[in-house]
């Protein structure tokens, strides 16, 4: 097995990749109209770092959503403006056997389809703004996803069934398991992505221009009651843990597990058992909290009830030092110092401590240790990755996450590519893919193992489908009787 989807590739880590997720994909096409081909543009992504780093940053912002809209389900044919599936693997192919000028001269310069279309074949939804534009408005939108194609890791040919995923994973002896909120959502955990049950559509009432700002460090700083406001959504309310986890769990117990590389912030790996030697929190966790002011750490039980009531958390030692420096004398020399914002800021969430103490609204606000946007990821995902895992990981597993968020997203690419595993940016060698606990089930069943837990029917039957136009993507269901 590798690490990625239930699927099962290599990257540069030497190691196959499975990935076990729901796979959301993106699309849509467009005409055609026969002009000069601007090969500039369209390799604008692939030039020099020191040049183009800048620039392709700004591109993928401004076509942020065309590079995420197009999977591969609705390749379909029934738009006859984007490929068909078929069309888009011929010319995925095509691209990697000829290289990208030529696969541009058989293509756009010899007109037999527009870059419009094209776009489609590399996932790529055509953007609104650009309908009715000339056709080679959409040139630096096909560089970005020609440059993508690239830059994905080939598919290891050999693995191409389940039975392979299985052989994969009895044989690893160090893999790498990378895992996102798919783990936990059969626990009732909500994941953040899903259209009506993930998090940010439930986020949606506060007016943010975008639901994840909750999660964005400098609106943190400036009004930490949003985030506390919606706290209860997000704080884990059990200390059970899914199969997938127990799965993960056995892997340790077998000797298997290098790695556990979790972007959850719900802290179930440790109540299942992962070791902390053995588990990255890459986004942290609400296992401790430390104040903004002075870094005070505490556990994270001793703001619970705080997150829970939705009521901003303060610092106790800065409570401590307030009132043992004179807390009236403070709070006047903060109030000559303080900027209007200051005084803004105190009004918007001061009153959501029910604590009367004056000093507790210029004491340190804590802060549950979980990974805003616009923080660095802990030290130890770094070091792990690159002066102890790159070198040892002999199979890669994605499970329950689409890799949407970076650097997290990049680590499948980083691994060498003949170590079999999954990621946004590389081709999986096996896809299976459907409910995490179902697949990871099904796998140590063939595997011989015995995965022990409640949710785990002890004559789970389940149905395999192979995905139409793949020869190693599955669709993995359990049958209705169970």
């Amino acid at each position: 097995m590798a690490s990625s989807q239930v699927a099962l590739s290599e990257s540069s880590l030497k190691a196959p990749a499975v990935e076990i997720v729901d796979l959301l994909p993106d699309k849509e096409p467009d005409d055609a109209v026969k002009q000069p081909v601007d090969h500039d543009a369209l390799a604008k992504d692939s030039e020099s770092e020191e040049d183009g780093e800048e620039e392709q940053w700004e591109s993928e912002s401004l076509y942020e959503d065309a590079l995420e809209g197009l999977g591969d389900e609705h390749l379909t044919g029934e738009d006859m403006e984007a490929c068909t599936l078929e069309e888009a693997l011929a010319f995925r192919k095509r691209l990697r056997d000829v290289g990208e000028d030529q696969f541009i001269t058989d293509t756009i310069e010899a007109g037999t389809i527009t870059a419009k279309k094209l776009c489609t074949a590399f996932g790529i939804r055509p953007p609104l703004f650009l309908e009715g534009t000339r056709d080679s408005a959409y040139y630096p939108l096909l560089g970005l996803g020609i440059s993508r194609e690239l830059m994905k890791r080939v598919k290891l040919p050999q693995y191409n069934t389940v039975n392979d995923a299985v052989s994969l994973l009895k044989k690893a002896k160090n893999i790498i398991v990378l895992t996102g909120a798919g783990i936990s959502t059969s626990l009732g955990i909500p994941d953040f992505r899903s259209k009506e049950t993930g998090l940010y559509s439930k986020l949606e009432h506060l007016g943010l221009s975008d639901p994840q700002e909750v999660f964005d460090i400098e609106l943190f700083r400036e009004d930490p009651s949003i985030f506390y406001s919606v706290a209860s959504n997000i704080l884990p309310s059990t200390n059970r843990f899914s199969p997938t986890h127990a799965f993960i769990r056995l892997l340790q117990e077998k000797g298997k597990l290098l790695t556990n590389f979790t972007q959850n912030i719900d802290n179930l790996e440790g109540h299942a058992g992962i070791l902390p030697e053995k588990l990255i929190q890459c986004h942290g966790s609400f296992a401790t909290a430390s104040c903004m002011e002075c870094g005070y750490k505490v556990k994270g039980e001793e703001i619970s009830k705080d997150l829970k009531a939705g009521r901003v958390a303060r610092c106790d030692r800065c409570i401590r030092e307030l009132r043992r420096a004179g807390q009236a004398g403070l709070k006047r020399k903060r109030s000559s110092n303080g900027s209007s914002s200051n005084k803004r800021k105190k009004k918007t969430y001061e009153d959501s401590s029910d604590n009367e103490d004056d000093d507790i609204a210029i004491a340190g606000v804590m802060k549950p240790d979980i990974t805003f946007f616009g923080e660095d990821l802990p030290a130890t995902f770094h070091e792990r990755l690159v002066n102890h895992d790159r070198d040892l990981v002999d199979l890669v597993l994605v499970i329950g996450t689409s890799l949407k968020v970076a650097p997290v997203s990049e680590v499948v690419g980083f691994l060498p590519p003949n170590v079999p595993q999954p990621c946004a940016h590389v081709n999986f060698d096996v896809d299976l893919l459907g409910d995490c606990d179902i697949v990871v089930a099904e796998l140590c069943k063939r595997a011989g193992w015995q995965l022990r837990h409640e949710m785990v029917p002890k004559k789970q039957t389940i149905g395999i489908q192979l995905q139409n136009g793949y020869q190693s993507r599955y669709i993995i269901t359990k049958s209705p009787s169970d």
